[in-house]
C-alpha cells in the first residue's frame, strides 16, 4: 500500500468504496464552502462535537465534574481554535494520540481604518494574510466574512457574497492596453500589497458631495448591520474567494475550493475524531489558528492553550501533577497534519520526481519539511515512521513519502516543530495539493478518503 507512485489509488476501489469516497467528499465540500474563517470552522466543529456527545470542557471545569474513560470534552480558545479529547482506558501518562491541523487560511484582511472614497468609488483598504501571490487576487469575486464588535460588546456577524443573489467585491487590475510598464515588473511586484484595495461601491448618496459614495456605504452598513464607521476599529473582517467549492474534472475525481490548506486536514481529522469509539490511549484533535503567519499569538500553536487544557484534563481525571503533565506530553504521538505540494507537470522543474507527492496516490507523510538545509523542520525519527508504515500497511491505507519540492528552491513549515519540543513523536502528514495558497486549490477525492482512513487507524492503534 506504500509509496508506489506509479499506481493510482482509484484502481483499487470497489463500487462501494467509490461511493464512500464521494460521500466523504460531499461533506468536505460543504465544510469548505460554509467555513471560510477560523471562527466559522470552530463554530461548525462545536456543533458537530455536541451532536457526537462532546461536552464543553469549560462547563465541566466550572462544575468540578470528574472525568473518566469514555468521556468526551472540547475546549475553545478565543473562538479561533479548538481541542477535543476522548479519554481512553489507559492512564494519561502513557500519552495521547493527537491529530493536529490549522484552520487559518490565506486571505485579505480589512484594515482597522479601511473605508475611503476616490473619485466616486468606495474601497476597503486591506492587509493580506499569509504567503500569497498577490496578482492571483485581482479581478476575482470576493465575499466578506467576519465580525464587528461594538463598544457595548455587541457582536455583529457578517457574511456577504456567498448567496446567489448577494453582491460580491473585487480587487481591480490595470487594463492590458495600458500595462506595458506593469508587465515589465517582477511577478512579486506586479501587484503591490497596498494595491489590494477592494472595490465596494459606486452609488452617490447625495449630489455634489465629496464623499457621497462613502456616505452611502455607511448608510447601508447602518441600515443592515447597525454599525458605524468607528466600529471598524474593533472588527475582524476578511475577504475570501466567493462561492462554493466544486467537484473538478469530467470524472469528478478532484475538489476545487478555497482554503484546502489546511481545512482538508482539519475536516478529516475532526470527522475521524468524532467517529472514534472508546480508545485505549486518549484521543485528541487539535485545530489551531495563525499557522500561516508563524503560529504566533494567543490562538496559535505557540500559545499555552493546548498545554493548559491537557493540565486541566489530567486534573479532571484526578491524575494531575507537573510530572504527569510532562510525561503525558512526552509519551504522546502526533500526526501534524498539513498539506504537501502535488506534482504539476506544467511546472515539472520545481519538483524532484522521486520525492514528491502525486494526486491520487494516497495520504502523504513528510519525514521533514523546512527549507533548503531542513531549516525549521522537526524531522521525525525513523522508528516512528517505521511504526506508521507498518500500521498503515496492515490496515490497507495507501500512502506516499514526499518532500515539498527541489531542495534549494524553497520549503515550508507546520506546527510539528512546536509540538516536538515536548519530546513526543511527531511527523508531518496530509494530502497533496495543487496550486497551494492560490485562491482556488486542488485536491484528489481519493487522497482525502485515504487520509481519513489513516486517521482512523492512527487514533485506534498508535
Amino acid at each position: 500500500m506504500s509509496d508506489d507512485k506509479k499506481t493510482s489509488v482509484w484502481l483499487k476501489y470497489t463500487p462501494e468504496e467509490r461511493a464512500a469516497v464521494d460521500e466523504l467528499a460531499r461533506g468536505y465540500i460543504d465544510f469548505l464552502s460554509d467555513c471560510k474563517t477560523e471562527r466559522e470552522s470552530v463554530t461548525e466543529a462545536v456543533r458537530l462535537a455536541q451532536t457526537a456527545g462532546y461536552r464543553d470542557f469549560a462547563d465541566v471545569i466550572a462544575a468540578g465534574t470528574k472525568l473518566k474513560a469514555g468521556d468526551k470534552v472540547y475546549a475553545v480558545n478565543m473562538k479561533k481554535a479548538i481541542v477535543l479529547f476522548h479519554i481512553g482506558t489507559e492512564p494519561m501518562e502513557h500519552g495521547m494520540n493527537i491529530l493536529g491541523a490549522h484552520i487559518d487560511t490565506c486571505r485579505l484582511d480589512v484594515k482597522q481604518t479601511p473605508l475611503y472614497e476616490d473619485n466616486g468609488l468606495a474601497y476597503f483598504d486591506t492587509h493580506y494574510y499569509g504567503g500569497i501571490k498577490k496578482y492571483q487576487w485581482v479581478t476575482i469575486p470576493l465575499a466578506l466574512h467576519g465580525v464587528v464588535v461594538k463598544k457595548d460588546g455587541t457582536v455583529v456577524e457578517i457574511t456577504l457574497g456567498e448567496k446567489a443573489d448577494d453582491p460580491v467585491f473585487c480587487v481591480t487590475d490595470l487594463l492590458i492596453h495600458l500595462s506595458q510598464e506593469q508587465l515589465e515588473k517582477k511577478a512579486s511586484k506586479v501587484i503591490e500589497g497596498e494595491k489590494l484595495d477592494v472595490l465596494i461601491g459606486g452609488y452617490p448618496l447625495k449630489k455634489d458631495d465629496k464623499e457621497s459614495v462613502k456616505d452611502g456605504i455607511l448608510a447601508l452598513l447602518k441600515e443592515h448591520y447597525d454599525i458605524a464607521e468607528e466600529d471598524f476599529n474593533s472588527a475582524e473582517l476578511t475577504l475570501v474567494p466567493a462561492g462554493r467549492a466544486r467537484e473538478l474534472g469530467f470524472d469528478r475525481s478532484m475538489v476545487l475550493g478555497y482554503g484546502q490548506d489546511d481545512r482538508v486536514c482539519s475536516y478529516t481529522a475532526l470527522r475521524s475524531m468524532l467517529e472514534t469509539d472508546m480508545p485505549k490511549r486518549t484521543a485528541c484533535c487539535l485545530l489551531v489558528d495563525k499557522e500561516e503567519i508563524g503560529s504566533v499569538g494567543a490562538t496559535g500553536m505557540h500559545s499555552r492553550f493546548f498545554e493548559n487544557m491537557v493540565a486541566e484534563l489530567l486534573s479532571a481525571c484526578g491524575q494531575y501533577t507537573e510530572l504527569a503533565l510532562r510525561r503525558t506530553l512526552a509519551h504522546s504521538k502526533m500526526l501534524s497534519s498539513d498539506v504537501s505540494s502535488a506534482y504539476d507537470g506544467l511546472y515539472a522543474d520545481a519538483f524532484e520526481k522521486k520525492n514528491v507527492a502525486y494526486l491520487g496516490r494516497g495520504m502523504v507523510f513528510n519525514k521533514f519539511t523546512g527549507a533548503r538545509g531542513k531549516s525549521g523542520s522537526s524531522d521525525a525519527s525513523a522508528e516512528y515512521l517505521g511504526q506508521l508504515r507498518g500500521m498503515m500497511d496492515a490496515n490497507g491505507v495507501s500512502y506516499q513519502l514526499a518532500e515539498l519540492g527541489r531542495v534549494d528552491l524553497g520549503g515550508g513549515g507546520t506546527i510539528a516543530y512546536i509540538m516536538a519540543r515536548y519530546g513526543m513523536d511527531v511527523i508531518d502528514n496530509g494530502v497533496a495539493v495543487m496550486s497551494m495558497h492560490a485562491p482556488w486549490e486542488v485536491t484528489s477525492k481519493a487522497d482525502i478518503y485515504e487520509m481519513k482512513k489513516g486517521y482512523d487507524v492512527f487514533l485506534r492503534n498508535a
